[in-house]
């Protein structure tokens, strides 16, 4: 049966449950089945390579010995299983330091897991569905990136993706221009479902000659989420990967003092989007140096990072446009950022990349720890030819990064005059270590407007152009988050001149 019918015959049965409430329900629960099933198929190769494998599992709640049986178990009989056996059981193995690390692997996912299923009947009918997907071949292991898109998908229209979720091309560009070598410790302290991994992993394939390379590759790739769901699902996405015992921590990386950090925890390189727009739990920022203290998490992991950097360490990570303007604790970030590191590029990406999730503009910057910054490469991103953004039938596709790669050593190349320029420390300094700088090549037609010139404009235009549609307009642009607020007021002030007070209204709704 086809991979995307398995699924969608799971989503249909799992809607007739009284006990799964929602898109993000439905989810948890089938990412925990899939997750013992792609557990078990590794344990059922190991065993066939080796006679003596010992599973950290007990016989009885083994995938294998209770769920493969289409007759099997079902009805009342099946539920007080998974809820009264199953469950109790894994999130309550008794391990010590002896034991398989797949062992704890196992008790780590399902410290947060949760059955939401009611009926019995229904959950058996689930588990022969996910029967027909064999994770022990190739085919239905590569397939399996179809399920983590699907899944992610699922997670967007229940509202709750755009923390876990960056695009691929995204993801692969930054990781193929940091270059990773094979025994580099790589650590992604906000990887959510294990993009930027799986990147990872995809960039050293070649390197990959031997068991002894295996080993080392699953030693040094780490990292970080403290969702469960997310978390469960990079699990079982670097498991499917070939990595048997992967090294992702079910934490919160800023939950730890940042002066507890030795050198021990440090790493050759950190690739990471951190969440951004949301703020930490109360106390956190206590954990960091009080001139640093603040609730916004994307700043928050920057300060960890530049901590965890070993000398020459490198990092790509994703930023918004309000790490580059802002002030207070961001400037004496960025301060420390440049005096420190050297921020050598900056990848200034167009609207839409994150859509749906958020329309808020990124950036991509590329650091490096050992020598202060000089001077700061920028380049512009352009969007394809006849986009205007992104969207779910418009997504970013590799091939555009093609760009970037052609000019990332070739800087001064006159071909790509019009997407790139540099900005020295003293300039960087003189704005205040606003970073927020635009593109000085664009064609006159494309240049962002001043606030001035917007202003002009809107009054120039009053009587055709929607307030809503300016607004929506400012929204996209590259202005401050204060330029914006001073042109919103100023917008308000007009149309309450004009009497247009429904569009006024609607203005200060926003």
């Amino acid at each position: 049966m086809a991979l995307g019918n398995t699924i969608k015959s799971v989503r249909d049965i799992m809607r007739k449950d009284a006990g799964v409430d929602g898109d993000a329900q439905r989810v948890s629960q089938l990412v925990w089945m899939i997750f013992l099933k792609v557990f078990d198929a590794m344990e059922q190769e190991r065993g066939a390579e080796d006679e003596n494998y010992k599973s950290p599992l007990p016989k009885e709640i083994r995938w294998q010995n209770w769920a493969t049986n289409p007759e099997g178990i079902t009805g009342d009989e099946l539920l007080d299983f998974v809820n009264n056996k199953l469950f109790k059981t894994l999130k309550n193995l008794e391990l010590d330091e002896n034991s398989d690390k797949r062992g704890y692997i196992i008790k780590q996912v399902f410290e947060d897991a949760y059955n939401y299923m009611k009926n019995g009947i229904l959950v058996r009918q689930v588990i022969n569905k996910i029967n027909e997907l064999d994770f022990t071949t190739t085919e239905d292991r590569h397939m399996f990136n179809d399920i983590y898109e699907t899944i992610l998908k699922e997670l967007q229209s229940a509202g709750s993706a755009g923390e876990f979720y960056t695009p691929r091309p995204v993801t692969q560009f930054i990781v193929d221009m940091i270059n990773p070598k094979l025994g580099d410790i790589v650590l992604d302290p906000a990887c959510g479902t294990g993009g930027f991994l799986i990147s990872v992993l995809n960039h050293l394939k070649k390197s990959i000659k031997n068991i002894e390379n295996e080993k080392i590759l699953e030693k040094t790739l780490r990292g970080i989420e403290k969702k469960p769901l997310p978390h469960l699902l990079c699990m079982t996405n670097m498991i499917l990967h070939d990595i048997e015992v992967p090294n992702i921590r079910h934490d919160n990386s800023l939950s730890r003092p940042i002066i507890d950090y030795t050198d021990k925890d440090k790493v050759n390189v950190v690739v990471t989007n951190p969440p951004f727009g949301g703020a930490e739990e109360e106390g956190i920022e206590n954990n960091f140096p009080s001139e640093f203290r603040t609730r916004e998490t994307a700043d928050l992991f920057l300060i960890l990072i530049m901590k965890l950097l070993r000398d020459d360490g490198k990092c790509g990570i994703v930023l918004p446009d309000g790490f580059l303007f802002g002030e207070g604790v961001k400037t004496r970030i960025k301060e420390k950022l440049l005096s420190e590191f050297n921020l050598h590029t900056i990848v200034r990406l167009p609207n839409g990349v994150f859509n749906p999730y958020t329309g808020i503009r990124t950036n991509l910057l590329f650091f490096e720890k050992g020598a202060p910054t000089k001077e700061v490469w920028y380049f512009e991103h352009p969007l394809p030819e006849g986009y205007k953004t992104y969207n779910k039938t418009k997504p970013m596709r590799h091939e555009e990064f093609e760009l970037e790669k052609h000019w990332w050593n070739n800087r001064d190349d006159e071909k790509f005059k019009q997407h790139c320029w540099k900005v020295s420390l003293a300039d960087i300094q003189k704005k205040n270590y606003n970073l927020d700088i635009n593109n000085p090549n664009k064609p006159e037609a494309e240049k962002e407007l001043s606030k001035e010139e917007i202003i002009g404009r809107i009054e120039k235009n009053m009587k055709r152009t929607n307030a809503m549609q300016i607004y929506e307009k400012l929204l996209e642009m590259r202005i401050t988050e204060s330029e914006r607020a001073e042109i919103r007021e100023k917008l308000k002030v007009l149309y309450e001149n004009l009497g247009r007070r429904k569009e006024l209204h609607s203005l200060e709704r926003k």
